[in-house]
């Protein structure tokens, strides 16, 4: 990449890359020319992908926030992916948005299962809600953090719902109590470990009588 050329000055060339094309060119290059080995570039169509060890995040959030090619000043989005299968369970997904380059950036780190995540908050404020809802969803922790309570559940909310080992019916049946006159909280007594169906659910529906449906199906093409 050249050092006098700037994102800005990109035109179409007939018959060559588009003027989109070849800003995620230049913005690939000097991502990769920032981070060498400390990030991988993940390119799929015209999305933009950057993964990074979580002990390089902030680094990496606060570089393409402050360098002056890239520009990404707005965390538009942060959330995860829970993939119970792999060591590090979980990917947590910055969306990076540059608005001066109209140009957007996924930044993906791995951690497993209790491990602890750097606040991005003082990178920037809208982490701050975006954060608690995934401690929320999915039980990650953000040190640094100035008040990571439950955002979406309630208080005394046992679990994290996003998780694909939580089960359907949850652990606690909230519920109005007419003799009590007040809302309870009681143990779920029909419960679903897994997101495993295997069709002896309760939750799969009415069993068909094959031999009367057929009838019923013959009977409706007569008519």
């Amino acid at each position: 990449m050249t050092g006098s050329t700037t994102i800005d000055e990109i035109k179409p060339d007939a018959g060559e890359l588009s003027a989109s094309e070849q800003q995620q060119t230049l913005i690939t290059e000097r991502l990769a020319s920032l981070f060498g080995d400390a990030a991988q570039l993940d390119n799929a169509g015209n999305e933009m992908r950057l993964r990074c060890k979580v002990d390089d995040l902030l680094y990496v959030l606060k570089t393409v926030r402050d360098d002056p090619m890239l520009q990404f000043r707005q965390l538009s989005d942060l959330t995860a992916v829970d993939y119970p299968d792999q060591v590090d369970r979980f990917e947590v997904i910055y969306q990076m948005l540059s608005i001066s380059l109209n140009a957007r950036l996924r930044i993906i780190t791995t951690v497993a299962d209790g491990a602890i995540v750097p606040s991005a908050i003082e990178l920037f404020a809208s982490a701050n809600w975006a954060e608690r809802e995934v401690w929320d969803m999915f039980g990650i922790f953000f040190s640094g953090h100035p008040d990571l309570r439950r955002l979406l559940t309630d208080y005394g909310f046992e679990g994290h719902p996003l998780r694909k080992d939580f089960p359907l019916t949850g652990y606690v049946e909230v519920r109005y109590n007419d003799t009590e006159r007040r809302v309870v909280y009681e143990p779920v007594k029909l419960t679903q470990e897994y997101r495993d169906f295997d069709f002896l659910s309760p939750w799969e529906g009415m069993q068909v009588n094959t031999e009367n449906q057929t009838a019923a199906d013959k009977k409706e093409g007569e008519d």
